[in-house]
C-alpha cells in the first residue's frame, strides 16, 4: 500500500462535456480558478487541458496554455503543474479518400505537440505512449515511436518531468525502452490510464496486470472514468499507487449529482484517509517524484 500519495486533479480535459456540467472550466481564467480551487481542497497536482473560449472544445493554443499556467503562479498558489501534451495527434481518415485527412484531424509534430510546453516549463507533461482507437467513431490518436523519443528528448532537455500515459500493455512495453534507452530520467513515472474506449478497462485485475509490468523503481498513478473514478483510486493506493480525480474523468459527485474539482478533490482524499495514507503537499510530491523545484 502507498502511505505517502499523490493526488493529482485533472481539472477540464479535452472531450465534449462542456455541456453536461457548468462546473467544466473553459476559459483560461476558468481552468486556473479550478486549479487553485483543487489545492485549496489537498490536491499535491493540477493536470491542465485548455479549451477554446468560444466553443469549448480543446485547444492546443500556448496562449491559451500560458495564461492559464501564469494566473496560477501568480495567485501565489502551491501546486504541482502538469500540463498535457497529449493534443495534436488526432487523426480522421476522409469519406471520400481514406488515404487522406478528414473532418476532425488535427495531425501536428513532435516539437509543436510541445510548444506550450517549452513556453510554460512546468514541472510535468504527460507524454501518450502509443496509438490508440478512441470510441467508436472513425478517430485514432497516433504517437509513433519516432515521434515519443524526440518528445522524450526534448522534454529530458527542458527537466520536464513526463507521466508516462499508458493505456495498455504495449504502451509500457514501449516506455520501458524508453527508459531503457535513456531517454527518460529515473525514476520514471506512469499513468495506467483505464476505461478509455478503446483502451484498457477499469477494473483491478487490469489495474494490477499493468502495475506489474512497470519498471523497478517506478512511481505510478492509476485514474479510472466516470462512476469507476473513485474505486479505482482507491485501488490504486491499496496497490502502492498514486492517484487522479478531476472533471477531466467524471462529473459526478453522486448518481445525479454534478460535482466541482474540490470536491471531487476532497471525496478522493476522505478516501486515501480513511485508508490510514496521508496525501502529500506539493513541495513534498516535488520531493518524491523528483521534480525540478525538490528540496536537495
Amino acid at each position: 500500500m502507498n502511505f505517502d500519495v499523490v493526488v493529482t486533479c485533472a481539472v477540464t480535459g479535452a472531450g465534449d462535456t462542456t455541456g453536461k456540467s457548468p462546473h467544466v472550466p473553459v476559459t483560461p481564467k476558468e481552468v486556473a480558478e479550478a486549479a487553485i480551487e483543487a489545492a485549496k481542497a489537498g490536491a499535491s497536482a493540477a493536470h491542465l487541458h485548455v479549451r477554446d473560449p468560444e466553443t469549448g472544445a480543446g485547444s492546443r493554443d500556448p496562449k491559451l496554455f500560458k495564461e492559464a499556467v501564469d494566473r496560477i503562479r501568480d495567485s501565489g498558489t502551491d501546486i504541482v503543474i502538469n500540463l498535457t501534451a497529449g493534443m495534436g495527434g488526432d487523426w480522421v481518415p476522409s469519406d471520400d479518400n481514406p488515404a487522406m485527412p478528414g473532418p476532425g484531424t488535427d495531425m501536428i509534430g513532435p516539437e509543436e505537440r510541445l510548444a506550450h510546453v517549452k513556453e510554460c516549463m512546468p514541472e510535468i507533461c504527460s507524454l501518450d505512449c502509443g496509438t490508440l482507437n478512441f470510441g467508436n467513431g472513425n478517430e485514432i490518436y497516433i504517437s509513433t515511436p519516432p515521434y515519443l523519443r524526440e518528445m522524450a528528448r526534448l522534454t529530458q532537455s527542458w527537466g520536464v518531468k513526463p507521466e508516462l500515459e499508458v493505456f495498455d500493455l504495449g504502451h509500457i512495453r514501449f516506455a520501458k525502452q524508453m527508459v531503457a534507452e535513456g531517454l527518460i530520467d529515473e525514476p520514471p513515472m506512469f499513468q495506467i490510464c483505464l476505461g478509455i474506449p478503446w483502451g484498457a478497462d477499469q477494473d483491478v485485475d487490469t489495474m494490477k496486470v499493468m502495475k506489474d509490468q512497470l519498471p523497478a523503481g517506478a512511481s505510478w498513478a492509476s485514474f479510472g472514468i466516470s462512476r469507476m473514478q473513485m474505486p479505482m483510486a482507491a485501488a490504486a493506493v491499496a496497490m502502492g499507487g498514486n492517484v487522479r480525480v478531476g472533471l477531466e474523468d467524471n462529473i459526478y459527485l453522486d448518481r445525479g449529482v454534478l460535482a466541482t474539482n474540490g470536491q471531487l478533490v476532497e471525496r478522493v482524499i476522505e478516501i486515501i484517509t480513511r485508508m490510514g495514507a496521508n496525501v502529500l503537499t506539493p513541495q513534498e510530491a516535488r520531493n518524491k517524484l523528483k521534480l525540478r523545484g525538490a528540496d536537495a
